[in-house]
């Protein structure tokens, strides 16, 4: 259906014109082809900016921005060439990035997608250093009061260095020379991609051994400050200030200095040092052993000769034996002159004692109270005869237990038991219970009046008969 004149001549709808023969592109289109322009114009770029708000994200891949004083641009790393960089990146360092620039068509925003990363130049190295250095020093990793002092003599020396150099030599070499020691290396790269980690695990990696080492060095050669930056790393660094093993840094030459030396208990200006540091001179040490035993020989000789002295000089101020012991020894005769005297006393009194009490003491006294004791005692032998409770079963009285032994004194207790045992005066005859019925039942039998023939029991009938 033609729309009306006047609503086509409102320019609401897009109409093709005169000598204009372009469409029009979609979103996508235009994106598509602004991405291929860029990326075809500039495929290879090198970029120098200060990186800031760096973010490793937990894919793997780092996003920041290279910024300077005018402006900035977003840059991204992947994780590939993420793992390969030679620095690990902070926020504040110049760098050089060479990569591609790319759009993000999701955003309409262009970035640069960065394959490598150096800094830029020694001045922005050392800015970066020196920055790190400050970071690490406020957190209190440097302090004086944190390092330890070295052992004296220690038997298991952890070395962490390249197994190939000859700073490994040295200081074995060294060693051996001045006192033989145990050590036990550690194996690392000491430059170049993934040295740092490699070099932080194998400091944590001693203090976790049995037997743990006893002191640990971290050695290098020297090198340009680019070669010894592994040991400017943040992961060392704090590896180094955690472990519980005293540590000897000892990484490039004397005019060398890296963050590890802040962080250790001890810097050496060399590896061969290093290993001076860690043991004495066995041989100074014998020297220094003959010394104390001929310096304690010779206080033992003059410390005798001044005792001697002083007990000559006391045995001086002492009395003579005699007059010390003379009050002791005249008291002695004393003593033994009366000794006579008072046993011949004492005999007579005792003599006198005797004599007093002697009519007192009658035989008969004692004889006639044995035989009261001996009387008694018949009488309680007999009493307990008569109460023996197998007595009255040898006049014909039977004793009920049951089974278990227990005396049973009541018919109903017989007839619970069931089985029961009958205990005459020759032996036992076990029964059983039943009572009887019909003309044989039984018949209680008729009580008979008897006068109590126990005096001590009155009411109750003599059991045991008279005795002959």
């Amino acid at each position: 259906m033609p729309l009306p004149d006047d609503l086509d001549r409102t320019g609401l709808l897009a109409e093709a014109k005169g000598g204009d023969n372009a469409p029009a592109l979609s979103v996508s289109e235009l994106s598509g082809a602004l991405k291929r322009t860029v990326e075809t114009a500039f495929g290879h770029v090198r970029v120098r900016g200060e990186i800031s708000g760096w973010k490793r994200h937990g894919s793997g891949h780092c996003y920041f921005t290279l910024k300077d004083e005018n402006a900035c641009i977003d840059a991204v790393i992947w994780k590939g060439q993420a793992a390969s960089l030679a620095f690990r990146p902070e926020d504040g360092a110049e760098v050089i990035c060479t990569g591609k620039l790319t759009t993000y068509a999701g955003r309409s925003k262009y970035q640069i997608v960065v394959t490598r990363m150096e800094l830029a130049g020694e001045g922005a190295l050392m800015a970066l250093l020196d920055r790190r250095r400050r970071a690490l020093a406020a957190e209190g990793l440097f302090d004086e009061a944190r390092k330890r002092r070295l052992p004296f003599l220690p038997r298991l020396i952890g070395v962490v260095t390249s197994p190939t150099g000859a700073v490994i030599r040295d200081i074995l070499h060294r060693l051996e020379h001045r006192c033989p020691t145990r050590v036990m290396v550690w194996p690392v790269p000491v430059q170049g991609e993934g040295s740092a980690d490699k070099i932080a695990a194998a400091i944590r990696g001693f203090a976790n051994m049995d037997p743990r080492p006893d002191l640990l060095i971290v050695a290098r050669g020297g090198g340009s400050i680019e070669d010894l930056w592994a040991f400017n790393e943040e992961a060392v660094v704090r590896a180094a200030a955690e472990s519980p093993i005293p540590l000897i840094s000892a990484v490039g030459h004397e005019t060398d200095t890296t963050l590890i030396d802040f962080a250790s208990d001890r810097r050496a200006p060399t590896p061969t040092a290093a290993a001076e540091m860690a043991v004495p001179v066995r041989a100074e040490l014998a020297g220094m052993l003959a010394e104390a035993q001929h310096r304690m020989a010779s206080t033992m000789d003059r410390t005798w000769a001044r005792l001697g002295e002083r007990l000559d000089l006391a045995a001086q101020r002492w009395p003579e034996a005699a007059n010390l012991f003379a009050p002791f020894s005249q008291r002695i005769d004393e003593l033994g002159d009366r000794l006579p005297r008072g046993l011949v006393q004492r005999t007579a009194h005792a003599r006198a004692d005797h004599a007093e009490v002697a009519p007192r003491l009658q035989p008969r006294l004692l004889t006639d109270r044995i035989a009261r004791g001996h009387e008694k005692l018949l009488s309680l032998w007999r009493l307990a005869e008569l109460a023996h409770p197998e007595r009255p079963l040898q006049r014909g009285f039977v004793r009920v237990t049951d089974r278990a032994g227990k005396t049973l004194v009541h018919a109903a207790d017989a007839r619970a038991a069931g089985a029961i045992d009958l205990h005459f005066a020759d032996g036992r005859v076990a029964a059983q219970v039943g009572d009887l019925v019909g003309p044989k039942a039984f018949r209680p039998a008729r009580r008979v009046e008897r006068k109590p023939s126990n005096p001590y029991l009155p009411g109750q009938a003599d059991l045991f008969g008279d005795e002959d």
